[in-house]
């Protein structure tokens, strides 16, 4: 019984203790600090294949571990934060939106709620369901992924909260643009969209460096360095920048390789 308890299979274990946390947050209305602890469980995330790897602790049940917490925390837990903002899009730091929330899902159960669009929040952690799922059988996806990774998907959105946290009741083109992005017409198909592209036939290169040569790890070296120069200029806006970036390279890399391979 106690050959489950690896360093690794509890790596992952606290990576969904931080996905609970952050749908706690979510429901108490901190999206201010809820996106902090889905952070950490992506830090978690890495680190627990990485040991396993490093420790020769690969398991059939680690990877099954691995994608029971990834749902909650990259599935169900950015699904709540979004369906927090669809409820009402301001800075959550109070008891008064705590009982907006909770109204809502009163009013939902009741059958006399006054909008349903908040419930494409769970659109998210549908498709990271069958993402998920379809990664645990695709011998495809060993050294690459086909179809964005639900972590990418899910810190894609979590520069929402936060800039919305910190712009929501300023004044300036920050705020301007983080209320126009968490309005339900623009919010809602970002959802739809990024949804779908978990469960897409796409390509994307993965992180995963077998050596740290500039050989063979060109379009991964690439990727970093360009994130290093966007994050000191653009702070918390490049977070969707570079999971965007990251489709455009892979698109473009998949592009050249069939020519090449022409």
């Amino acid at each position: 019984m106690m050959k489950m308890f690896t360093i690794p299979n509890l790596i992952t274990a606290l990576n969904m203790l931080c996905g609970v946390f952050a749908v706690l947050l979510a429901v108490a209305g901190r999206i201010d600090i809820a996106p902090l602890f889905i952070f950490m469980g992506a830090v978690l995330d890495f680190f627990d294949g990485f040991l396993a790897r490093i420790l020769k602790q690969q398991s059939e049940l680690g990877k099954q571990l691995d994608s029971l917490a990834d749902i909650i925390t990259f599935g169900l837990a950015p699904g709540i934060i979004m369906m927090a903002i669809l409820i009402q899009p301001m800075p959550f730091t109070n008891s008064e939106t705590t009982s907006t929330f909770l109204s809502w899902i009163q009013q939902l159960i009741a059958g006399n709620a006054t909008t349903y669009i908040p419930l494409f929040g769970f659109v998210i952690p549908f498709f990271s369901l069958f993402r998920l799922a379809n990664f645990n059988i695709d011998t495809r996806q060993s050294d690459s992924f086909i179809g964005l990774p639900t972590p990418a998907n899910t810190i894609f959105f979590m520069a929402f909260p936060l800039l919305l946290t910190q712009y929501g009741a300023t004044t300036g083109w920050e705020h301007e643009l983080i209320m126009t992005v968490v309005k339900p017409s623009v919010l809602v198909p970002l959802i739809i969209v990024m949804s779908v592209l978990l469960i897409a036939e796409i390509p994307l290169f993965s992180l995963k460096f077998k050596q740290f040569q500039w050989a063979g790890n060109e379009w991964r070296f690439g990727f970093l360095i360009s994130c290093g120069l966007l994050i000191p200029f653009l702070w918390m806006w490049s977070i969707p920048i570079i999971v965007l970036l990251y489709l455009i390279l892979s698109i473009i890399k998949n592009s050249i390789s069939k020519k090449l391979n022409a």
